[in-house]
């Protein structure tokens, strides 16, 4: 689980809350009719903006920015460098059984082209056509979550003119002016409390996952092709290590020298 996207979310929605029930009671804020608008309105106009496939898959991208596993890159270059040992010292051909574990099926996918001899030239274009093809479903993914965030303010501004109609077609009670002002302008908070507290951070939330996804992949590409060029394993950890930030780097460096 993402704590950080949980921890925000608790934080946002405490903070409105309070600032509501400080002065005044948390029912003068609630109002199905207005919900419905912003809510349904924002993802009706999300759906129409995006292919039935992504909104079908939705459910699935939305978890992928609560419920997520972190992956060690560090982890990962051990891993490549040592089937780069395991290819130095018995020959390319004995990792074939060496990958039969391996945790991603992206590093099986290589190793085992070049098992096969094939081209590092092919290998490595279409290992980069799946990346691409990766980054696109998540992009998919992503710009749904965008388009709801986009859309859900106007929905509010809609729901408040619609219940602005409402009030001037009763203004013969001067006394329900100021509640029915208040009922519209409940409708422009939830757009902006729908676009800003949830749909717009799961979707920068998710471009950050996807771009950290990226980065394992392109480390998982670089070091099949140092593999199958049949570079030391000390140059493969150097290269791959290029994609760690400084402090990383230096660390395992102290760990190695003790």
């Amino acid at each position: 689980m993402d704590l950080a996207t949980i921890i925000g979310l608790v934080m946002g929605f405490s903070l409105v809350l309070f600032a509501m029930v400080s002065k005044t009671s948390i029912s003068n804020f609630v109002d199905g009719a207005s919900a419905m608008i912003v809510i349904g309105g924002g993802i009706a106009s999300a759906v129409m903006s995006v292919s039935l496939a992504t909104v079908m898959k939705s459910g699935k991208v939305f978890s992928k920015a609560i419920f997520h596993k972190d992956q060690s890159a560090q982890k990962l270059i051990d891993d490549l460098v040592g089937y780069a040992e395991v290819a130095r010292r018995d020959g390319i051909l004995s990792l074939e059984s060496a990958i039969k574990d391996a945790d991603d099926p992206f590093i099986t996918m290589g190793i085992q082209m070049a098992v096969d001899g094939t081209d590092p030239e092919l290998i490595e274009q279409i290992m980069n056509n799946e990346l691409d093809a990766i980054s696109e479903r998540h992009e998919s993914g992503r710009a749904f979550f965008e388009a709801i965030g986009k859309y859900a303010p106007a929905y509010g501004m809609i729901g408040t003119l619609v219940g602005l109609v409402i009030m001037l077609l009763n203004m013969a009670d001067p006394d329900s002016i100021g509640p029915a002002m208040a009922v519209a302008l409940i409708t422009t908070l939830y757009g902006s409390m729908f676009a800003n507290m949830i749909a717009l951070p799961i979707a920068d939330k998710l471009s950050i996952r996807n771009n950290e996804e990226l980065t394992l992949k392109t480390i998982i590409i670089k070091g099949v092709m140092s593999i199958q060029s049949g570079d030391n394993p000390r140059i493969v950890e150097q290269k791959l290590k290029t994609f760690l930030p400084p402090s990383m780097r230096d660390a395992d460096s102290k760990e190695s020298a003790e």
